[in-house]
């Protein structure tokens, strides 16, 4: 398999970890600036996320750290990557460090969800902002 199969994007948030882990985990926010699905931050967890023309695709919850870490198998049975959540407190905000990996880069599909989503991440964060303000956490 060819080196570098891996997204990076990262975004510094001016909201506290609570309210990111929130726009991360709570379905109803995560429809408004990324995909609908039932996501529940516990491991092992078995969800979809509706892709829409791409399809739902089946996803499961590998790791938890509450308000640090989230990371889920993304694309079962297709694209079989890993999309990784990490929040970093700095300063009145945070840091979110998003890795998607495990692209299959000699195959066609997975070469074209790699390039594709390589442009696409940096767009989707940016709608992350949008519903922060409504992820106030309730702590």
């Amino acid at each position: 398999m060819t080196e570098n199969n891996t997204i990076t994007c990262e975004k510094f948030l001016p909201h506290p970890p609570a309210a990111v882990w929130k726009a991360l985990t709570d379905p109803g926010l995560l429809a408004r600036w990324w995909a609908a699905g039932d996501i529940r931050p516990v491991v092992g967890h078995r969800f979809a996320l509706d892709m829409g023309n791409f399809g739902s695709q089946p996803c499961e919850v590998t790791e938890v750290d509450d308000q640090r870490l989230l990371a889920y198998r993304f694309a079962e049975g297709s694209l079989d990557t890993t999309v990784t959540w990490a929040l970093h407190p700095e300063g009145r905000g945070t840091r979110l460090v998003l890795t998607h990996a495990g692209f299959d880069l000699d195959s066609p599909m997975g070469r074209q969800a790699f390039d594709g989503m390589g442009h696409g991440w940096p767009h989707v964060l940016s709608r992350l902002d949008s519903v922060l303000g409504d992820a106030s956490p309730s702590v």
